[in-house]
C-alpha cells in the first residue's frame, strides 16, 4: 500500500503532525489506544501547555533549534484549538494549563482533527523494519499476525524516547535514525525522582515542603517531596534534568526568607523553649526531627549564640547532599538527548541528508521543563513538520 506520509507514533507529536500533513497520511502505533502518555499526564487532566512557554524552557545540544517551531506555532495557537473544541481548562500554577474534565478530551480533539484532515490510524501495529528504496521509504509492519509492507514518500519519526517503558517506550526512533546515518546524542532520564541508597528519608516519606533546589547552577523554586527511595516533587524533577551522577544538589529550605532574625527574636522572649520546637513552627515537624539528627540540632534557644544560630540558618538554606542516582526511565517523564538537531532543519524538522525523513517531539534532542513545556514542543514540532510535508508535491 502506498501513502504520501507515514507517521510512526500516535502520541502528542505524531497526532498533531497528522492534522497538518494533507494527502494520504497514516499513523502507526503499537498501543491499543492513541495518546497514552497524554491520557496519564497531569493526574489524568493533561497539563497540555504552559502560558509562558519559550525557548528558555528547553534543554538541547543546540538551544536555538527550538525557536523557529515554537515561534510559528505557539501555546496560544494550541489554546485556540482547545477553545474551538469547547474543552474547559484552568491554570493551576506557574502558567500550567490543565483540562477541567479529562486528558481524554485532548486525545478526542486530536482524533477529530485527524479525521477532518483525512489521516488514518492503525493501532496494535508493530514496526518490523524500515527501509529506503531510492525514491521513498518502506515500512514493514506486523498486524493481526500478518506481515505487510507499506511505502511512502515522507516518513515521520514520532515514537518518543525511552521514558516509561511499561507503556511501551523504546529507542525505535534512535535505531531508525542511526540506520540513516543520523547522529544520536547520549540519552538519560529527565524529570525524574532522585534516589539514595542509604534510605535516609524513609522515616519522613510523604513530607513535602517548598524549597529552592539547585543543581549545576540552575535553580527552581517549587515543592520537594520526601519518599521511601529519596526525593521527588516538582523542584526535584526540574533539577534532575541538570544534575549529573556524583554531583551534589543544594536545597534551600527557606527560599523566601531567612529564619535567623525570627529565631533571634524568639530567643529573647522565649529562651527556655527547645530549638527544635521553635523550628517545627517554621518547618514540618517530621522534617525537623530528621534534621535534628543530621545537623546535630539540640538545646534551648537561650543556649544558642548569634554565631550558632547563623551557622544553623545557613545550613538550612544550603543543605547539600549527593544522590546515589535517579529512578531512571522507569518513572522519568522525559528522555534527555536524542536525535541530534544538527542533522535536522529547525524550520521543517526534516533530516538534512535524508529528504522526506522528519523527526518530531521527544525523539529529537529537545527537552522541556516540567509544566506543559514538553507537550508544547510536541505541538510545535508536529505542526512544523506537518506544514512542511503539506507543501511537498504529492505522489
Amino acid at each position: 500500500m502506498t501513502w504520501d506520509t507515514i507517521i510512526l507514533g500516535a502520541g502528542a507529536a505524531g497526532m498533531m503532525c497528522a492534522t497538518q500533513t494533507g494527502g494520504r497520511t497514516l499513523v502507526l502505533d503499537h498501543a491499543k489506544a492513541p495518546g497514552e502518555k497524554i491520557r496519564i499526564s497531569g493526574g489524568g487532566r493533561c497539563n497540555f501547555t504552559n502560558m509562558y512557554a519559550g525557548p528558555e524552557n528547553f534543554l538541547s545540544g543546540n538551544p536555538h533549534f527550538c525557536k523557529s517551531a515554537l515561534s510559528r506555532y505557539t501555546q496560544w495557537d494550541f489554546i485556540d484549538m482547545v477553545a474551538r473544541h469547547g474543552i474547559a481548562y484552568h491554570e493551576k500554577t506557574l502558567g500550567q494549563l490543565f483540562c477541567d474534565n479529562s486528558a481524554k478530551d485532548i486525545i478526542a480533539m486530536l482524533r477529530t482533527e485527524m479525521a477532518q484532515a483525512g489521516a488514518g490510524l492503525w493501532l496494535e501495529t508493530q514496526i518490523a523494519q524500515v527501509g529506503h528504496d531510492g525514491t521513498g521509504f518502506t515500512v514493514e509492519i506486523e498486524k493481526s499476525g500478518r506481515r505487510e509492507t507499506l511505502s511512502c514518500r515522507n516518513l515521520v519519526l514520532a515514537t518518543g524516547g525511552k521514558s516509561i517503558p511499561k507503556m511501551g517506550a523504546t529507542g525505535l526512533a534512535y535505531d531508525i535514525a542511526r540506520q540513516f546515518d543520523l547522529r544520536v546524542t547520549d540519552t538519560r532520564a529527565g524529570l525524574v525522582p532522585f534516589t539514595f541508597s542509604d534510605g535516609r528519608f524513609k522515616a519522613i516519606s510523604g513530607v513535602a515542603h517548598p524549597v529552592r533546589a539547585t543543581a549545576n547552577g540552575t535553580a527552581f523554586e517549587e515543592a520537594m517531596l520526601f519518599t521511601h527511595r529519596g526525593l521527588s516533587g516538582p523542584a526535584m524533577l526540574q533539577i534532575s534534568s541538570y544534575w549529573r551522577e556524583s554531583q551534589p544538589i543544594h536545597i534551600n529550605l527557606f527560599p523566601d526568607n531567612d529564619p535567623f532574625e525570627e529565631l533571634r527574636t524568639r530567643r529573647q522572649a522565649q529562651g527556655r523553649r527547645n530549638l527544635t520546637t521553635e523550628l517545627a513552627t517554621l518547618l514540618p515537624g517530621r522534617l525537623v526531627e530528621h534534621l535534628a539528627g543530621e545537623m546535630n540540632i539540640s538545646g534551648n534557644l537561650a543556649d544558642q549564640s548569634d554565631l550558632a544560630l547563623r551557622t544553623l540558618c545557613d545550613a538550612l538554606k544550603n543543605w547539600e547532599m549527593t544522590p546515589t542516582g535517579t529512578e531512571g526511565y522507569r518513572t522519568a517523564e522525559v528522555t534527555l538527548g536524542g536525535i541530534d538537531t544538527d542533522g535536522l532543519s529547525s524550520k521543517t524538522m526534516e533530516a538534512k541528508t535524508v529528504p522526506g525523513l522528519y523527526v518530531i517531539g521527544e525523539a529529537a534532542d529537545v527537552t522541556g521543563w516540567l509544566g506543559g513545556f514538553n507537550f508544547q514542543w510536541a505541538w510545535s514540532s508536529g505542526w512544523a513538520a506537518g506544514q512542511a510535508i503539506a507543501k511537498r508535491p504529492k505522489a
